[in-house]
């Protein structure tokens, strides 16, 4: 396993700062080289470099130099910055992966991963229980990216025979980062507002349900994937991906066991629409046949183990 040279981009982010971590306990500190537009939070942590992924010689030379085996393109804009800046949004999400594509061809890079998201789903794609294939109408620039996306890494695996794969995360909660800009990030913040302050307004109604996923979880699973011998691998667009399903509402209830005197109020904005476009649970059964896919932590073992560490 120590032959892996991975590359990170995005790497100060939600997945990648996690990500990084747990390639370099499996790899070694020294097979993993980070980047992002910032020095990471953790300068010693192992290697790291300064890339701009909107510069397509920049990804090149970075190829050239650490020579990596496989790269995780983490670099993106969420959903609800992206809808504040919709070209820059389109031009960061879409633009950096076609480079990060032609460049592995190009350089010969034998192993890719790419996020999608439970928002390349639309508004009349079925709510509960969302097929693997099925209808993808989305409404948002975010969406729109990660749709596109998703039929370049299939297309770049049916014509170059490049080993990308990707799966389309639900909402990702997880103690170590602060919330990034996303619809789900909701399901952070309260958890921050619940211990230090034990109230919380909400962005989202009561009742609005969505797809989420404890990051511990989204780790591991990514890591399945990776793992799993290409040969058995039916999907090359992106994997459906499930966790656990809830309502700000039933959260708040989650966080009542714990913090009895929480409450929480609701003004739902902007991205009370981006959330009504996306599913309310997820069918990952390719996921669980095709890379034995399983998510370990519920509502309330999540909930635990997030304010315990907060």
């Amino acid at each position: 396993m120590g032959a892996e040279r991975i590359l990170i981009t995005g790497a100060n982010g939600q997945i990648g700062s996690e990500l990084a971590e747990a390639l370099r306990n499996r790899y070694g500190q020294d097979h993993i080289i980070t980047t992002d537009l910032r020095a990471p939070a953790h300068p010693d942590a192992g290697p790291w470099d300064i890339l701009d992924v909107l510069n397509r010689k920049a990804i090149e030379e970075k190829f050239r130099r650490y020579r990596p085996t496989q790269v995780y393109h983490l670099a993106a804009m969420l959903s609800a910055v992206a809808e504040q800046k919709p070209l820059a949004g389109w031009n960061l999400n879409m633009n950096s992966l076609l480079s990060i594509l032609q460049a592995s061809v190009d350089l010969g890079i034998s192993k890719v991963f790419w996020p999608s998201s439970i928002g390349a789903f639309g508004p009349t794609t079925p709510k509960d229980q969302t097929p693997q294939i099925t209808i993808m109408d989305p409404t948002t620039v975010y969406g729109i990216s990660k749709k596109a996306g998703e039929g370049w890494c299939q297309y770049y695996f049916g014509k170059y025979g490049l080993d990308v794969r990707s799966i389309r995360y639900p909402g990702l909660i997880s103690y170590k980062t602060k919330p990034g800009g996303g619809t789900t990030d909701y399901a952070i913040a309260i958890f921050h507002a619940a211990k230090y302050e034990q109230h919380y307004t909400s962005f989202l109604r009561a009742d609005t349900e969505l797809p989420m996923m404890y990051m511990p979880d989204a780790i591991r699973g990514t890591l399945q994937l990776m793992d799993a011998p290409a040969e058995g691998l039916r999907i090359r667009s992106s994997y459906n991906f499930a966790g656990v399903s809830f309502t700000p509402a039933g959260l708040a209830d989650a966080i009542r066991k714990f913090i009895p005197e929480f409450r929480i109020d609701y003004k739902p904005d902007f991205r009370q629409a981006i959330a009504d476009s996306w599913p309310h649970s997820i069918d990952d059964s390719f996921a669980r046949e095709d890379w034995g896919w399983q998510a370990g932590y519920d509502l309330d073992r999540m909930t635990a183990d997030m304010l315990a560490h907060i």
